[in-house]
């Protein structure tokens, strides 16, 4: 893999303290860490070790308290001011008045897109996430799976070149779940974004990567980070191969060296 590409997201000894009412709460800890252009990276371990938070920091949406964080070699606030990015929620969020080819052209309104172009863009990226015919449709005539493309065809409207997904397909069933990671592999092909990805999985996270970052039960801390140098094309019978297998046993390995279990 190269890694002369550019670093999208660079952190380095990246610190985030949350002040509560009952004392520090230490999210992140000394984070280091670059994302590269056209990575896949994907973010595991166990609840509450930092991986959404990791990704909040990058949008902007979390502050830093220590070290430091670019995003398109500028801060996360000018990438945010930038649109550098598009993010996709756990639940798809999408507004329920709105018909789904309106909630994707939310984002194209605000930035003061022509309709024209709005409408070149709803078309593109319905294309892309295999929802065409279904613009004219509501969020609540769409299944669960559905709802969550066209939540990616938002994020994906304005063509930015980051992607942030926590946890997209988390609350869907394992065949529903397969087919969108399916689905996301050919569009992360087809586009070549750089995604973040967050994720519980360990097959999930082995499938779609090019890089798996292992993370700590706070404070979060980076404790393996694994190049996942399987083909780009991937079948889902890939992982019933020994390399993948292998990969996945060392994501296993990662998280349980990294778990206190004295919590």
């Amino acid at each position: 893999m190269n890694e002369n590409r550019m670093a999208v997201v660079s952190a380095r000894d990246l610190s985030l303290t949350f002040e509560t009412n009952d004392g520090p709460v230490h999210a992140l800890s000394n984070v280091n860490l670059d994302v590269r252009k056209g990575d896949f990276v994907s973010f595991i371990g166990p609840s509450g070790c930092g991986k959404t938070t990791f990704l909040r920091v990058i949008a902007d949406l979390e502050q830093h308290t220590a070290g430091t964080i670019e995003v398109n070699g500028t801060t996360p606030e000018n990438a945010r001011k930038d649109r550098a990015y598009g993010y996709v929620f756990q639940a798809a969020a999408l507004f329920p008045w709105r018909t789904i080819e309106d909630n994707i052209a939310l984002p194209l309104e605000i930035m003061n897109f022509t309709k024209a172009e709005r409408q070149e863009r709803i078309e593109r990226t319905l294309n892309l996430v295999n929802l065409n015919g279904f613009g004219k449709k509501y969020p609540w005539q769409l299944s669960g799976g559905m709802q969550q493309r066209a939540s990616i065809a938002r994020a994906l409207a304005f063509d930015a070149d980051l992607l942030l997904m926590d946890e997209p397909f988390g609350a869907l069933d394992e065949i529903v779940r397969d087919h969108l990671n399916e689905q996301l592999l050919k569009l992360w092909a087809a586009t070549d974004k750089t995604i973040c990805f967050v994720t519980h999985s360990i097959p999930e996270a082995v499938y779609l990567s090019t890089k798996i970052v292992v993370m700590s039960p706070r404070p979060g801390r980076v404790t393996d980070i694994i190049d996942c140098n399987l083909p780009r094309e991937r079948p889902l019978e890939i992982r019933e191969t020994p390399e993948f297998l292998e990969i996945a046993q060392r994501v296993r390995e990662g998280l349980k060296a990294g778990h206190s279990y004295d919590d």
